[in-house]
């Protein structure tokens, strides 16, 4: 780790990190510089390595800390994470009732939310956004517990958690640029949309990273929070969108990888 990273605030390790996957999504985006289109059987298993590194990342990059520090501050082991995880899944389900957005992959139909006469493109770039806001929070959260020196977190782990995020990011900038340049726009366009829907996870994840440092006893259901907002992105979002195509052997098989990948690098740096 190096150590002028390692001698930075939580919220600015917060920041830089969330850059990171920012970038990521940008270059995910990117794509629709050299290709108008995406085969099925290429994205679906994308979108399926995506869902596997949120699951694996939910796991052990938040709940299982959240457990170790229930536990090391002598109350239930399973209480503050579970009243968490509950939270954030209900978070993410009102989030989702309430903003108008469009899954990639989805007829006009399909839109979700309020409804709204907004452009097609406008909710495509909604949908990836709602789903980035609980990666930049899970981010910045586990920033905040590694600076505590707390049982079950450390700063290797916040940084493996980061670095599987932006991996996860590549597919989801490609799966909103791609639709919107089939659909006629631009190509500047499309890369614009699909990389601004990542520019809220830095946004997310100062703000996780300040409440924990200003909160500590928070901690645990801060992170089992964005366990459960992630959680509930991976199954009402990634897993159907990554099984529309004829290619669910390759998207399970994807989301396997994912988990894996997310695995071990939580495993082997935290």
């Amino acid at each position: 780790m190096a150590e002028w990273f390692s001698e930075l605030s939580p919220v600015w390790q917060s920041f830089l990190a969330t850059v990171f996957t920012w970038a990521m999504t940008a270059a995910g985006a990117a794509l629709v510089f050299f290709f108008k289109t995406a085969s099925r059987k290429v994205l679906d298993p994308m979108l399926g390595f995506s869902a596997g590194v949120m699951l694996a990342a939910s796991f052990w990059s938040l709940l299982a800390p959240a457990i170790a520090l229930s536990a090391a501050s002598g109350q239930s082991a399973w209480m503050a994470p579970a009243i968490g995880f509950a939270a954030g899944g209900f978070f993410l389900w009102l989030a989702d009732k309430i903003l108008p957005h469009l899954h990639p992959g989805f007829p006009a139909s399909s839109a979700e939310g309020l409804k709204t006469s907004w452009q097609r493109s406008i909710l495509l770039v909604l949908a990836i956004t709602l789903h980035n806001i609980p990666e930049g929070l899970a981010v910045g959260v586990s920033f905040g517990a590694a600076a505590s020196h707390l049982p079950g977190t450390s700063l290797l782990t916040a940084v493996s958690l980061a670095l599987g995020i932006g991996l996860q990011n590549l597919p989801e900038g490609t799966a909103v640029a791609l639709p919107l340049r089939r659909e006629g726009m631009s190509l500047a366009r499309s890369f614009w949309y699909g990389q601004l829907s990542g520019v809220v996870e830095p946004m997310a994840a100062v703000a996780g990273a300040a409440a924990v440092l200003a909160i500590k006893p928070a901690l645990p259901y801060a992170l089992s929070f964005a366990a459960g907002a992630m959680i509930f992105v991976v199954v009402e979002e990634l897993i159907p969108e990554s099984q529309l195509g004829q290619q669910t052997d390759l998207a399970t098989l994807g989301t396997i990888a994912g988990f894996l990948t997310m695995m071990v690098l939580d495993v082997a740096l935290g």
